[in-house]
């Protein structure tokens, strides 16, 4: 099935009270595993993570074509800059177009412009966007531009480019198998802490969405590594390379 919701919950439990463990970003499919009478237990296609949807209605998977290539991108109804809607997609949403019209694509019964999608099979170096979720909210189990957590922000960059990455940073230590030693940092590196991690943006800066900030945050190496020493009684369980 495809998700054409522009952010669908993943709960724990068949509860909305329970835990968000993850998001489905629209265009993404999944496979229904269990009905009950008012949720669903899905797989997600992508990453095959496990959760809990309110039920609905679900369009069958179709072939996506394009890929949003910015923070969020605005939608219409028609395609025209008068006809805007409150709704967005948000980056590494996916679409199928259908029609193409001046300097608007149609997907679904929407419009959105050319310039924020590319092809799907394009890609970029990996982390080449990361910047633009800076300041972005801090979100438990979120992975759009209404808010991120740690991860997410890690895989949400994987996916973009068609590439695997697990969701959870308990997966992710393990799938990143080659070790780097602290005085030998370099840029795209992946710092870990139990159930955090951080992004090497440059030879003294990471970015990571850090709980304790609310939001996405761009900070000194050295300092983050203290930080999260003394406040969280923290140390860094592992450094990885991703090439």
């Amino acid at each position: 099935m495809r998700n054409t919701d522009f952010i669908l919950n993943i709960y724990e439990k068949k509860n909305s009270l329970s835990k968000l463990t993850t998001q489905l970003l629209y265009g993404e499919n999944f496979t229904i595993q269990k009905n009950y009478t008012n949720w669903i237990k899905i797989k997600s296609k992508y990453d095959n993570y496990v959760g809990y949807i309110k039920k609905k209605k679900f369009k069958p998977k179709i072939i996506n074509t394009h890929k949003i290539n910015k923070l969020s991108a605005e939608i219409y109804k028609k395609p025209n800059n008068n006809f805007k809607i409150k709704k967005q997609l948000s980056f590494c949403s996916f679409i199928s177009v259908k029609k193409k019209e001046k300097n608007f694509y149609k997907f679904d019964n929407y419009w959105i412009k050319k310039k924020d999608v590319i092809p799907i099979n394009k890609t970029e170096n990996i982390f080449s966007k990361i910047k633009i979720f800076k300041n972005v909210k801090y979100k438990w189990g979120g992975n759009s531009f209404k808010g991120i957590d740690c991860s997410a922000l890690l895989q949400i960059f994987y996916k973009f480019n068609g590439q695997f990455c697990p969701r959870d940073t308990k997966d992710q230590i393990r799938y990143f198998k080659k070790n780097v030693k602290i005085n030998n940092l370099k840029k795209n590196n992946l710092i870990f802490w139990k159930g955090h991690v951080a992004i090497v943006i440059s030879k003294s800066k990471l970015i990571h969405a850090y709980g304790p900030f609310k939001k996405v945050v761009i900070m000194p190496i050295k300092k983050t590594i203290n930080r999260i020493y003394k406040t969280a009684d923290l140390k860094i369980i592992g450094i990885r390379r991703i090439d």
